[in-house]
């Protein structure tokens, strides 16, 4: 489903992908399966989103930007593409960015250029990203830190390695599993 007044200039849309209201995606831009594109979101040319992807109100996902499966991005989060912007001066390319699977990136973050999310890592609203945030971590403020784990299911543990209940988890290919 396509808002009526959303501006789809692609072709390449998954199955099953909602485009909300007054939402912009240029030609060059590449969107996968069931992904829900909410209202006011910017879609650059060379972006490319994967399937089950999730991206709320009032975020712009400029050139360079990759994004992978079962990625969420909170509203009004900033990726930038450029570490050295000037007024009508272009680069020949943009930096890439890389949200891997899984990922959640919360509201109102700022990604700098070139940094890549981890798989299933997750980002607090408000932080910014000036470094890559390794997988299944949870990093947040401004510069953003390494503060915890996480696991694929999103049960957040502390840097220990350790759930609420005092469950302790050992990290397995860089996964938190229980032992």
């Amino acid at each position: 489903m396509i808002h009526q007044t959303a501006e789809v200039q692609t072709k390449s849309i998954g199955e099953g992908t909602v485009v909300w209201q007054f939402t912009v995606i240029l030609e060059g831009a590449a969107i996968g399966s069931n992904c829900n594109i909410n209202a006011h979101v910017f879609i650059g040319n060379n972006v490319s989103i994967g399937n089950n992807v999730t991206i709320k109100s009032g975020t712009q996902l400029w050139d360079g930007l990759c994004i992978k499966d079962d990625v969420f991005i909170g509203p009004n989060v900033t990726f930038t593409n450029d570490l050295h912007p000037r007024s009508k001066i272009y680069p020949d390319s943009y930096i890439a960015t890389i949200i891997e699977m899984g990922a959640s990136v919360g509201a109102n973050s700022t990604i700098v250029a070139g940094n890549t999310i981890g798989e299933y890592s997750m980002v607090g609203a408000g932080s910014v990203i000036t470094k890559d945030v390794p997988p299944y971590t949870v990093w947040f403020g401004n510069p953003a830190q390494h503060r915890a784990y996480v696991t694929k299911k999103g049960l957040i543990l502390s840097k220990a390695l350790i759930d609420k209940s005092g469950q302790q988890y050992q990290l397995i290919n860089k996964e938190p599993r229980p032992d």
